[in-house]
């Protein structure tokens, strides 16, 4: 079982930053992919950015520019450094992995979510 413990998120005005981090646990082999989604209320959640293992990373087109996603693949841990915040940001931000785990089980683990929160 792989666990993601998500932090750092908060209330912040229009044009700030924030940054959220998620370190994963447990039975990790190998994790191929970390990512950020995000679930705005009544939203479908979406991909925001994610990174592989070998650092190839890809972002929404709506935070292009804005937000930087960082892998530290010894730590098993990911960042996601948010600039120029905007309202429409606002969401509860989900961390993910997908990888292998011991004994060569595949998982595909979701952390509890940190809530982000735009002011304009």
């Amino acid at each position: 079982q792989v666990q993601l413990v998500e932090s750092g998120g908060g209330l912040v005005q229009a044009g700030g930053s924030l940054r959220l981090s998620c370190a994963a646990s447990g039975s990790i082999y190998s994790i191929n992919v970390m990512g950020w989604y995000r679930q705005a209320p009544g939203k479908q959640r979406e991909l925001v950015a994610r990174v592989t293992s070998g650092g190839s990373t890809n972002y929404a087109d709506s935070v292009k520019g804005r937000f930087t996603i960082s892998r530290d693949n010894a730590k098993n841990t990911v960042d996601l450094q948010m600039n120029s915040l905007e309202p429409e940001d606002t969401a509860t931000y989900y961390c993910n992995a997908v990888g292998l785990a011991l004994y060569a089980r595949g998982f595909h683990s979701w952390g509890q979510g940190t809530q982000v929160t735009v002011s304009s």
